[in-house]
């Protein structure tokens, strides 16, 4: 019966898919005689600008896009100021997504029950699949200039279930004494990276991210050195008249973004710097590196209360290093073809590998307190990491989009140990996909979204004696993206 159910449940999933690839086809039928695309919203009806001005493809920004976003969201001409603005304009964009996705999870420890028995008699490894209709959370975007030269953006965002944050809230100072080079934000930020995760093209689980940017080792309990999370501090930045030389330094808050100082007294720099060169009929490309160098505590005071003894919130003193560095590189090949590679060596203290860190959200599996100490042989967690992410942009209406990433430890927190394989926690990720946009006009935008992600990673999965705890997660996705 259990073997007759199984089979059913297969054949119910690949009629399922099968619907749902034809329906794509028919939709892909429909819209392919649909009209050009216009503009983004927001900053499009500010200046009157079709899309393709900023976009490669919407919403990842080509060279006029960062030029303009890196001078304050000023064009530098008369129509920057809000004074000569229509008094009905109201620079907002609010984002959503509807989507269907069909998520697989391999290796999911599962109960098993025998005998009419209702309470568990042992365990199995099995694979978990899921599919559905869903939503993404919701993006409501402001931004703009309060006064020549003087710029803000905020972006309170929610979860599906409505529960909101503020993901970006920051007030920049451009061209300070005149000059591109000096220009100072204050806030909550994305960091200046090269390949944007907050203008990134794909929405799955784990395509939706760059794992560059948020790996953690297995066990470890360091969350501050997310390059992908936006971060508070105060950034300097500046760029050349023609934004092909460009750098940017920003002091940190260790928090991860966290409001309220609920970690200590620490703090992170990251730097950046890129040139570009001309290719000639290739294009621009551009060349560069980065540099994320922290401290972030791990050690914290205690009060004893009648439940015993607690960490108190804000008390954080034992701060340990860690580090991230790569470089990076944007190619062209002519019109339509680029590339964007990251590379990354990132390194934490041995504290962070035996899992002290972030107490607050769970991560970390120890939390230490004045007078732990580390067992004998401990060593500092290291690994290595490469991201390509390829690009056809047939027109701006239309792109396909791919991506690998792989990520390698060199070094395991307890490799001196000898109680941990070398390829703990490796991961080796796949996504392809194309965006299709039907319309974009000034008012609104809207774009038919089609993606695949594939992901391992070793040594993460349940085993229950099995000769191999490697695990698989694919997700198939399709939505409508759509801002207003």
């Amino acid at each position: 019966m259990y073997d007759l159910r199984h089979l059913q449940r297969r054949n119910l999933t690949k009629l399922s898919s099968s619907l749902v690839a034809l329906s794509l086809l028919a939709i892909f039928i429909v819209l392919a005689s649909s009209q050009p695309a216009n503009a983004l919203p927001a900053f499009a009806r500010k200046y009157g600008l079709r899309c393709s001005a900023c976009h490669e493809s919407w919403p990842m920004l080509n060279y006029f896009g960062q030029k303009f976003k890196d001078n304050g969201y000023q064009i530098m001409n008369d129509r920057d100021a809000p004074i000569w603005q229509n008094p009905g304009y109201w620079p907002v964009t609010m984002r959503m997504t509807p989507i269907w996705h069909r998520v697989s999870v391999g290796k999911v420890q599962e109960d098993v029950y025998s005998g009419g028995s209702t309470t568990p008699t042992g365990a199995t490894v099995a694979r978990l699949t899921t599919q559905g209709f869903d939503l993404s959370g919701l993006d409501f975007h402001t931004g703009g200039t309060l006064e020549k030269n003087i710029s803000f953006y905020l972006l309170p965002s929610s979860d599906p279930t409505g529960a909101f944050h503020f993901e970006t809230v920051m007030a920049r100072l451009d061209n300070v004494f005149h000059t591109p080079w000096l220009n100072i934000k204050l806030g909550k930020f994305e960091l200046d990276n090269l390949l944007s995760e907050k203008r990134i093209l794909t929405l799955t689980g784990n395509g939706g991210i760059y794992q560059l940017y948020h790996f953690i080792p297995t066990n470890d309990g360091n969350i501050f050195g997310q390059m992908g999370d936006n971060q508070l501090g105060l950034e300097v930045l500046g760029h050349s008249w023609n934004d092909r030389t460009r750098y940017s330094a920003a002091l940190l808050s260790s928090s991860d973004g966290t409001t309220q100082l609920p970690y200590g007294n620490a703090y992170t720099g990251f730097f950046t710097f890129y040139t570009a060169f001309d290719a000639g009929k290739m294009g621009v490309d551009r060349v560069g590196g980065y540099a994320m160098i922290g401290q972030a505590p791990t050690t914290w005071a205690t009060q004893t209360g009648p439940s015993g003894s607690t960490i108190i919130p804000g008390s954080g003193i034992g701060n340990k290093n860690f580090s991230r560095e790569g470089f990076y590189g944007l190619f062209y090949f002519g019109e339509h073809a680029d590339v964007t590679v990251v590379t990354q060596h990132g390194e934490d203290n041995a504290w962070f590998g035996q899992g002290y860190g972030d107490f607050i959200d769970g991560i970390a599996p120890n939390n230490n307190v004045t007078g732990t100490t580390l067992p004998a042989g401990s060593q500092n967690p290291t690994w290595n990491g490469v991201l390509v992410e390829p690009h056809f942009v047939y027109s701006p209406q239309l792109i396909f989009l791919g991506r690998f990433e792989t990520i390698r430890m060199s070094q395991q927190a307890n490799g001196a140990f000898g109680t941990e394989a070398s390829n703990l926690g490796n991961i080796t990720t796949y996504t392809v996909g194309f965006r299709y946009n039907p319309f974009m006009t000034n008012r609104a935008g809207f774009a038919w979204h089609n993606e695949y992600n594939w992901l391992h990673q070793d040594g993460t999965g349940p085993s229950l004696g099995l000769n191999s705890a490697n695990i698989n997660t694919s997700e198939l996705l399709m939505g409508f993206d759509f801002d207003f």
